[in-house]
């Protein structure tokens, strides 16, 4: 029988997409592993590979569609032997799939692969049970998010029945997985669920409130939808406190100008690599995260995950939002190889060119508005991150020491912090521990 390829979830977050463009026409054959179509979701630009062998037997959603529901039917594939006619009527479109929580730390995580399996199947359960779809070689047919579903909750996917198509594993199969294996069931004499969030003003509210033609109206896009969903999310459910100190950064500087005058030089006299501030912050504070593992730490509901590695999400601004790409095992990493990194990461972000397990994952982010000549300011958490380091400009500042007045250069930071995984004396021992790292740079090396 035809199959629906359905557009799939190819990020936690992700409820819709464009669909930016079909690599396929009507009566194309195409096998397992062959780029389908290219999907835009609010983080980036993803191919989509097809999972089934077939001809491509009617396209439902057109190239340039915006706006299309996850899990809604984008195309119809007919195996061997089927012909158009055994295409029905256009079917509904497929209920929409809450989108995952973040695992990582986001996650969101044993980092989640970037997503390539476009044909997921409906997420409808199964009249009766079904065994997994595999092929000849023994694979497991599952949509994307199936798959990512199942590994972070450490669930064999050969084991789950599959409901889609053919019996593919579908999100809605690894759920029912998850609730037989009693992964989620609440802890006895647990308090009822919070009350509904605030919205705010509507729409109208807040027009309503200005006189017309004085404001131009602008949509938000799905990056935007998405940063607002998220921080708003934050500020509400997280309880965040905050810890600020100043730091001495002359011993930092002289180090950074030292080790930029050595790099090597091309041909037409441009170095290999340019340190700046902002690496030797991200090593810092990578090294005091294992320096105080006890605050490497992310909430997960009922339990505390207590990371292994110090993988550092970076702030990086980009048209209408925001990305927090991630640094893995950045405390193992040189301050050329952060450099390098960090740089390539925000190129690519500003370009929508990121996979998913590039921006999810981490326990922590830095945020750096200094190169904006701002002193001082308090960042927002990233759920699940626990912690967030607020990094503000360096300047002259004068000092007092040993009853002499000095000038020196100074930077400010801030830590928020999660106070349901990281409590006050604990953040405040790591971010003591950044202050001797940052001002005797060398210790990062110790």
């Amino acid at each position: 029988m035809p199959i629906d390829i359905t557009m799939p979830a190819l990020s936690p977050t992700m409820e819709e997409g464009k669909l930016a463009k079909w690599h396929v026409k009507e009566g194309d054959s195409v096998s397992s592993g062959d780029v389908i179509a290219e999907i835009e979701t609010d983080k980036a630009t993803m191919e989509v590979e097809a999972v089934d062998e077939g001809k491509i037997g009617k396209i439902l959603v057109a190239e340039g569609s915006e706006g299309v529901k996850v899990n809604a039917v984008i195309a119809v594939l007919l195996q061997d032997g089927e012909d158009a006619s055994a295409i029905g009527a256009p079917k509904a479109e497929a209920p929409k799939a809450a989108p995952a929580p973040a695992a990582e730390a986001p996650k969101t995580e044993a980092p989640a692969p970037a997503a390539t399996n476009a044909n997921s199947g409906s997420s409808a359960p199964a009249a009766a049970a079904k065994a997994p779809a595999k092929s000849e070689g023994g694979r497991v047919f599952a949509s994307p998010l199936a798959k990512r579903l199942a590994k972070d909750a450490g669930l064999d996917l050969s084991s789950i029945a599959g409901s889609g198509p053919k019996g593919r594993v579908v999100k809605s199969d690894v759920e029912a997985a998850k609730s037989a294996k009693g992964a989620s069931k609440p802890a006895a004499g647990a308090p009822a669920a919070a009350a509904a969030p605030a919205t705010g003003m509507s729409k109208n509210q807040v027009m309503a409130l200005y006189e017309e033609g004085t404001y131009e109206v602008v949509p938000n896009d799905g990056m935007r939808k998405v940063v607002a969903a998220r921080l708003t999310e934050s500020k509400q459910t997280v309880p965040h406190f905050y810890l600020t100190l100043d730091a001495k950064i002359d011993a930092l500087l002289a180090a950074r100008e030292q080790i930029n005058a050595s790099a090597p030089k091309s041909k037409d006299g441009k170095p290999a690599y340019k340190l700046s501030v902002n690496d030797f912050v991200m090593k810092a504070w990578a090294v005091a995260l294992q320096r105080v593992p006890a605050a490497n730490a992310t909430w997960a509901g009922d339990s505390i995950l207590y990371h292994k590695r110090s993988d550092v999400a970076v702030a990086v601004s980009v048209p209408g939002g925001l990305f927090t790409p991630v640094v893995k095992s950045c405390d193992t990493k040189s301050l050329r190889e952060i450099s390098d990194e960090v740089k390539d990461l925000a190129t690519r972000a500003r370009g929508k060119k990121l996979a998913p397990h590039e921006y999810q994952g981490g326990s922590t982010s830095v945020s750096n508005l200094g190169m904006f000549g701002i002193k001082h300011f308090a960042a927002v958490i990233n759920p699940p991150h626990g912690t967030i380091l607020a990094v503000g400009a360096g300047e002259e500042r004068v000092y007092p020491e040993n009853g002499q007045i000095k000038i020196g250069q100074f930077m400010t930071v801030t830590l928020s912090c999660d106070h349901r995984a990281v409590d006050g004396a604990l953040g405040a021992e790591l971010l003591g521990v950044f202050k001797g790292l940052i001002e005797n740079p060398v210790m990062m090396l110790a």
